[in-house]
């Protein structure tokens, strides 16, 4: 069995749906590339997983993103900062 996302719950008697978490969302983190020092505090500390590495670059899922701030609170070069979100 194929899923579109790795992000996946059992919900219900009728199978396994997605759930988009970011719309729970009223901030979000937005990273700056030039601050980041590659620690990886945000990806190891994200609850939903909703930060990866690739080629080096550390990125946010905005669509499973909840806006906890848990990334931007403990990043040491203060790299990322929670902005309010917008409509969607």
């Amino acid at each position: 069995m194929k899923f579109k996302t790795k992000y996946i719950a059992p919900v219900g008697g009728d199978g396994i749906h997605t759930i988009n978490t970011g719309d729970w969302r009223i901030k979000k983190p937005v990273l700056s590339q030039e601050k980041c020092v590659k620690c990886g505090y945000c990806l190891l500390h994200c609850p939903v997983n909703a930060i990866s590495k690739k080629d080096g670059q550390f990125t946010i899922s905005y669509s499973y993103c909840k806006g906890c701030g848990i990334c931007a609170h403990g990043c040491p070069p203060d790299a990322i900062e929670m902005v309010p979100e917008v409509e969607k």
